[in-house]
C-alpha cells in the first residue's frame, strides 16, 4: 500500500507548542477530561494529575512485590481510580491504583497465560477493557524489527472474563475504537502500519485489515480520533504527528527530528539492529519522543502530546475537534 502523503511544515516549532507540567517522569500516556484535568502515566510509580491551574498531584502506592510501578498506558475509571498497564523489565499485567495509594492486581492472565510486560489499557462504553502487549520476547528490544509479529490484544468483558482476541501483530501499541463503534484500530509500531479489526457485539474481532502503512522514519505509537472520523497518529523517534483519512491518505502536521539521526535509526531498523540507544538517544529541537495524543479543552481542539523521554507534556491547537473519550466526564 502506497498512501498519499502531504506535509504541512510547522512554522516556528518553538512558538507553536506550549508546555504543560514541570516535574513529570516519562509521561508516556496522557488522558484529558471535561473538567480540564489531565492525567499522565508517571514512572515515579503511578499517575500524575495536572489541574487546570497547573497544580500537579502524584497518585502512587506500593506494588504487591514491593517494586515501583512502571505504568505505560493508563485508564481513568468512573470512581476516580486508575488502571495501569505494567511495563516492568520482567513483569506485566494490569493493576488498579486508587487515589488513596492502594495498588492491586486487576488482570494478570489471559487464556491461562501470564501477561508479559504490558503496553496499553483502555475501556469502552460497552463495558469492555482492551489491553495490548507489544511482544512476548525478552528483552523487548529484540522485537524492534519488521519481521517480528508476536504482539496481541486482550479483551476483558464486563464480567471480568479475559481472552486474547487478536495475535501475531507487529509490536502492538495503542488501540482505539472507531467513533462508529464497529472497528477497533491498532498501531503496529514496528510493523509500521495502522490496522483495524471489525468488532462483534461480544467483543470478538474479525480479520485484520490494513488502513495505511508508514514509511521511513515513522514508528506509530499513540492514536486518537477526531469528529470527522480521521485518526491522529504520533510517531516516536521522528516526533511526527500524522492525520490519517478514512481511505488511508496521510497528512503530516508536525515533525521534529534531526535528519542524520533519523537516518541512523532507519538504517538500524532496516538491518534488524535497532535497540534501546536508537529510541533513547533522540535528537530534536523540542519534542522528546512523542508517544500519545489526547484532545483537551472545552471544544476538544487542543492536542496534548505525551513524551516518552520528557518531563512535561506539549500542547498545540488542532484543526478539528477530537471525539470525546469514554472517560471524558469522569472526575
Amino acid at each position: 500500500m502506497n498512501p498519499q502523503i502531504t506535509s504541512i511544515q510547522p512554522s516556528g516549532l518553538g512558538t507553536e507548542l506550549t508546555a504543560v507540567g514541570v516535574a513529570l517522569t516519562r509521561p508516556e500516556c496522557v488522558l484529558a477530561t471535561r473538567s480540564g484535568a489531565l492525567y499522565t502515566a508517571d514512572w515515579r510509580g503511578g499517575v500524575c494529575q495536572i489541574a487546570p491551574d497547573g497544580t500537579e498531584t502524584l497518585f502512587t502506592g506500593t506494588m504487591p512485590d514491593g517494586l515501583t510501578a512502571r505504568p505505560n498506558g493508563i485508564a481513568l475509571l468512573a470512581d476516580g481510580s486508575f488502571l495501569m498497564a505494567q511495563l516492568g523489565d520482567n513483569d506485566g499485567g494490569v493493576y488498579r491504583l486508587t487515589r488513596e495509594g492502594q495498588i492491586a492486581p486487576w488482570l494478570m492472565q489471559a487464556d491461562g497465560m501470564d501477561l508479559p510486560p504490558s503496553n496499553y489499557v483502555v475501556q469502552d462504553a460497552a463495558g469492555r477493557t482492551w489491553i495490548t502487549v507489544s511482544t512476548r520476547l525478552t528483552p523487548r528490544a529484540a522485537a524492534y524489527r519488521g519481521d517480528v509479529a508476536d504482539g496481541f490484544i486482550v479483551c476483558v468483558q464486563a464480567d471480568g472474563s479475559a481472552s486474547i482476541v487478536a495475535d501475531g501483530l507487529g509490536y502492538t501499541n495503542e488501540v482505539a475504537l472507531h467513533p462508529g463503534g464497529q472497528w477497533l484500530y491498532v498501531n503496529e509500531t514496528f510493523g509500521r502500519r495502522l490496522s483495524r479489526f471489525p468488532v462483534a457485539a461480544n467483543g470478538a474481532l474479525g480479520e485484520r485489515e490494513t488502513v495505511t502503512e508508514f514509511g521511513a522514519g515513522t514508528f506509530p505509537d499513540g492514536l486518537a480520533f477526531d469528529e470527522d472520523g480521521f485518526a491522529w497518529i504520533v510517531s516516536i523517534v521522528s516526533n511526527r504527528l500524522i492525520r490519517v483519512a478514512p481511505d488511508g491518505a496521510q497528512q503530516r502536521f508536525l515533525e521534529d527530528n534531526e535528519p542524520e539521526h533519523l537516518a541512523w535509526v532507519e538504517e538500524a531498523f532496516q538491518s534488524a539492529t535497532m535497540g534501546r540507544p536508537h529510541l533513547d538517544g533522540i535528537r530534536s529541537q523540542r519534542l522528546r519522543n512523542i508517544s500519545s495524543i489526547a484532545f483537551a479543552g472545552p471544544d476538544r481542539r487542543t492536542g496534548v502530546l505525551g513524551c516518552l523521554l520528557g518531563n512535561r507534556l506539549e500542547t498545540l491547537t488542532m484543526p478539528a475537534a477530537g471525539v470525546a473519550p469514554f472517560h471524558w466526564n469522569f472526575s
